[in-house]
């Protein structure tokens, strides 16, 4: 397939990189000349215009940083440059009405759309081991699915339009509550005179098992290999955690639902972000 690839950053980036080794023709657009440059080395045909890179493609995946951004891209580069009859993914994580906003419009204009966020970080966009989580009709995932398979390990069906975001902001929320559970445990037996490791240890193997202590390890030199490792440098920045925390608490004022750790652990991730908002998001810890 020839795809558009709009949106170049941490993730985008290696997400296009993927795409041509899986064997198709990307045309890369991105505001970051760096980013350009680097989508060109990876074997992507570079465009200053998002609306001439969609010209001629079967598909475009977009990876934006926010809900307004991506509303602007489709009304202006995207819906009605794209030739009729290609198959639109947007990998950005955004709220859920703008979502559903822009695949109405997608779809009154003729497309095919799906909203596809992603889950595993940087180290997974490059590596090609995402988990993908769709919303959109049956026929839109099916045609999603073949560009989604190039960039990750799991390409979830989660229902209609909208729901890859609930899927995403939900998850997220789970994994910023349990990140800080993580930290306060570890910490507590540090100070309570345990060794790090022999708790690691035991929780891993019993009840405290969790993907933020067994895969994600949040203290330095204890458990797996993770960010903690390197003074916290990559991974999922505090900043974009902090973003998918506001996103939840804002679906969840609308859906009337109660979320108080959820709402806590917003407050938290305030607090930290004020300096550390690059660092990444198990880095919370530091503040214990």
């Amino acid at each position: 397939m020839k795809i558009a690839f709009i949106g170049l950053g941490n993730m985008g980036g290696g997400m296009a990189a993927n795409l041509v080794k899986a064997g198709h023709e990307v045309n890369a657009f991105d505001l970051s000349e760096d980013a350009l440059a680097t989508a060109k080395d990876n074997g992507c045909t570079t465009f200053t215009d998002a609306s001439e890179a969609v010209q001629g493609v079967d598909g475009v995946v977009t990876m934006l940083p926010n809900g307004a951004i991506v509303k602007s891209v489709y009304e202006g580069s995207v819906i009605g440059k794209t030739p009729p009859g290609a198959v639109l993914l947007d990998c950005s994580t955004i709220d859920v009405a703008t979502a559903k906003e822009v695949i109405a419009l997608a779809e009154a204009a003729g497309y095919d759309m799906v909203d596809a966020p992603v889950s595993g970080g940087i180290a997974a966009a490059n590596g090609g081991t995402l988990t993908f989580m769709v919303g959109g009709t049956d026929k839109a995932f099916a045609r999603a699915e073949v560009v989604l398979n190039a960039m990750g390990k799991a390409v979830i069906h989660a229902g209609d339009a909208g729901a890859g975001q609930t899927a995403k902001i939900c998850n997220n929320m789970l994994l910023a509550i349990s990140m800080i559970g993580t930290a306060e445990a570890m910490k507590m037996a540090e100070k309570l005179g345990l060794d790090p490791q022999k708790f690691y240890e035991i929780s891993s193997q019993s009840s405290g098992y969790c993907w933020s202590l067994n895969a994600y390890t949040p203290l330095p030199g204890v458990g797996v290999e993770s960010p903690a490792d390197k003074d916290y440098q990559g991974g999922f920045a505090t900043g974009l955690m902090l973003k998918d925390l506001k996103l939840a608490m804002d679906a969840a004022q609308t859906a009337d639902a109660s979320t108080p750790l959820g709402r806590h652990a917003k407050e938290l991730y305030e607090q930290f972000a004020e300096d550390n908002a690059g660092l990444d998001f198990s880095a919370i810890i530091k503040s214990l």
